[in-house]
């Protein structure tokens, strides 16, 4: 059974960090917003995704340098991020192959997972969605992981806190955990991802393996 993690909200608590440098920055530029509003609207997709949709609301485009302002600030913050309660514990537990898909770049995910301990953990198998296919909600990084295994979807586990993460791991065919024990979390969360097809909502990393056990039997 492979086990795949999402890593910004499940294995790094990095979801505030993003949020909070998106919400200074773009209510500067005239589009009022709150870190928590940014969290509820965005988690899960690119800064891409979600520049595009603030510029559509916005009536205008954002500033050429924003993606590069945003990118720094948020590196410099995730230099100091720390891991999810109970993820070292969870891993110390997991005997099957596991690896870790994310919308991040691989740049960004080995800045976070260093900062936490994490890289050499999954290194070499760590996907960056954008890096090799289409961002989540798309399957594809789902279905690349898969086939780097060589094994089915159907015999994979996700673990998931994003709606949009979640969608995408249902249209590769596989299962999904929803977590909802990241520092962003909000309420309605755990119903979100059950609404997009969570098998099963969990809020501590503790639980997360006794949901593999049980998914898996």
């Amino acid at each position: 059974m492979l086990t795949i993690f999402d890593c910004d909200g499940v294995l790094i608590d990095s979801e505030l960090l993003a949020a909070g440098v998106h919400a200074e920055l773009l209510t500067g530029l005239g589009f009022v917003i709150s870190q928590e509003e940014v969290i509820t609207r965005f988690t899960g997709l690119t800064d891409a995704q979600l520049r595009s949709v603030v510029t559509q609301q916005l009536g205008r485009p954002l500033p050429e340098d924003y993606r590069e302002r945003s990118n720094l600030a948020i590196d410099r913050r995730l230099e100091s991020v720390k891991p999810i309660a109970g993820v070292h514990a969870l891993l110390d537990r997991l005997t099957g192959p596991r690896c870790v898909c994310s919308n991040s770049s691989t740049r960004r995910l080995k800045i976070s997972m260093n900062a936490a301990g994490l890289w050499e953990r999954f290194h070499p198998h760590i996907f960056s969605a954008p890096e090799v296919g289409r961002s989540k909600p798309a399957p594809d990084v789902f279905l690349h992981a898969a086939r780097v295994f060589g094994v089915d979807p159907r015999d994979t586990l996700v673990i998931e806190d994003s709606s949009h993460g979640i969608e995408g791991a249902v249209a590769a065919g596989m299962r999904v955990i929803g977590f909802t024990g990241g520092g962003h979390s909000w309420p309605g969360h755990a119903e979100t991802l059950a609404n997009a097809g969570a098998m099963k909502v969990v809020s501590r990393l503790e639980d997360v393996g006794a949901a593999i056990e049980e998914l898996s039997s």
